[in-house]
């Protein structure tokens, strides 16, 4: 073989039409060919679904609070328990699953592994409710959680290898609103379809068949990662891709270089966050005794949170891609959490006001927090940084569920919500110090847009 001739798959990037697979019928049509955008979009729909079951069953007992404390006789410790039994798997596992995915298992089969654990996970959590045993619930809840968070990896990891370099940010806002649709669409309908089984079974039957509704949906989003793991092989096929890899490995000695403002972007999410979710969690009872409504509207009230971020975290994302100054948005998004708590707390103000404010809030502080920590650590720590800051939020998570739930039961609820205060108060004091360190070292994080981009060697900290 000639030298030109050995050089020529090397350098020729760009696909030869005369070497290209030939594709006939209905797989050279726009919507069945890989090398269409359209086809990129039918498949990023299905992207999309990939954790719809995940975030839809993770809030099951947050829809259901009123009836699986009272069919279960549990109290809310108990209760709260399923929350920190998701998360404690994650304390770890979150960390280690973008190496997973990248050095052992791939994209595809870690998305389908990830998406059978937490079929089997919700299939388990059913089953204890069906035979009022919420030790084996607590135990579904374990295995639900090892592929939750993970499955998140996998599906950034298919938004990256299909859209890197196109419409990035846009994919990872739909693939957010979706998530929060997820949860939505859980808030809504677990008690219609709860009292509709009612009608033939009572009890902790009755609930155990709801959930298994659940694990209906965990199958669907399994569907899902089957469909997307032939598309992408045969797109790897067509378009001869390379496997993804990542130089972002796992190295604990890296942490010893990451900078104090990386610190305190981990303490803002984990005070934040545990003031959001655990609250959502508690939230049915506390709409139901406090302001009198029926489970049907205190779930609607509920679920304002997620249904107000799905439509608005892409939005805000690119509002603040625009504007840049990140810990302005920040600060702005935890001031009005705490604003929002403050009134639930202390007001009979109709809380529709309150958590429609507390989701645009949380949309803010989404959009805003998690891309400056691309803007203190180096790409090639990118992944030991987000799996740290993830590992830090389910830590928090899984304690201060807990936590919640002995303080409802010993407390109550205006006890629960200084609790929350707390926190948030500790997230705006991290978010201040934030400031005042970045500022004395330039800045950075709090340029605006077009700042950022008439400085790029001084953000080049990849």
């Amino acid at each position: 073989m000639g030298t030109e001739e050995e050089k020529k798959p090397l350098l020729n990037h760009e696909p030869n039409d005369d070497e290209e697979e030939e594709l006939k019928g209905c797989g050279g049509s726009l919507a069945c060919n890989p090398r269409r955008g359209l086809h990129r979009y039918l498949v990023l729909i299905i992207m999309c679904f990939l954790s719809f079951g995940s975030y839809f069953c993770y809030d099951n007992p947050a829809a259901l609070q009123d009836t699986m404390i009272k069919d279960l006789s549990i109290n809310e410790s108990t209760f709260m328990g399923f929350y920190s039994w998701y998360s404690w798997p994650n304390v770890i596992l979150c960390f280690f699953g973008g190496f997973l995915i990248d050095k052992l298992f791939g994209v595809r089969l870690g998305a389908i592994i990830f998406s059978l654990f937490v079929t089997v996970g919700q299939v388990i959590f059913a089953t204890g409710a069906m035979f009022n045993s919420p030790i084996v619930m607590d135990a579904g809840r374990f295995v639900f959680g090892i592929g939750g968070e993970s499955l998140a990896v996998a599906q950034n990891t298919y938004a990256v290898k299909w859209f890197q370099g196109r419409e990035l940010n846009m994919v990872f806002g739909l693939q957010l609103s979706f998530s929060r649709v997820g949860s939505t669409v859980n808030m809504n309908v677990m008690h219609p379809i709860y009292k509709a089984i009612n009608t033939a079974l009572d009890g902790y039957k009755c609930l155990g068949v709801a959930l298994y509704v659940g694990a209906g949906m965990c199958i669907f989003s399994l569907i899902c990662a089957l469909s997307l793991a032939y598309f992408d092989k045969r797109a790897d096929r067509v378009l001869k891709r390379k496997v993804l890899s990542s130089d972002e490995k796992i190295r604990i000695t890296d942490v010893k270089e990451f900078p104090l403002t990386f610190w305190l972007i981990s303490v803002i999410c984990v005070a934040y966050y545990v003031a959001v979710f655990p609250f959502v969690g508690l939230g049915l009872v506390f709409f139901e005794m406090k302001f009198g409504f029926s489970p049907t509207l205190a779930n609607s009230v509920n679920s304002l949170v997620y249904i107000i971020s799905a439509g608005a975290s892409p939005l805000f994302g690119f509002l603040i891609d625009k504007s840049g100054k990140n810990i302005f948005w920040v600060i702005t998004g935890i001031l009005s959490t705490l604003g929002c708590h403050a009134v639930l707390a202390f007001t009979f103000i109709n809380p529709f006001v309150a958590m429609s404010i507390m989701g645009l809030a949380y949309s803010i502080l989404a959009s805003a927090l998690w891309p400056m920590v691309s803007l203190v650590i180096k790409s090639n720590q990118l992944g030991t940084a987000y799996g740290i800051m993830q590992a830090i939020q389910n830590l928090g998570l899984a304690v201060i569920s807990l936590v919640a739930g002995i303080i409802v039961d010993s407390k109550g609820y205006l006890i629960l919500e200084v609790f929350f205060l707390a926190w948030l108060c500790l997230a705006l004091i991290a978010a201040v110090v934030l400031y005042l360190v970045d500022a004395s070292r330039g800045g950075l994080l709090n340029l605006s847009s077009t700042q950022r981009h008439s400085k790029p060697d001084e953000l080049a900290v990849n």
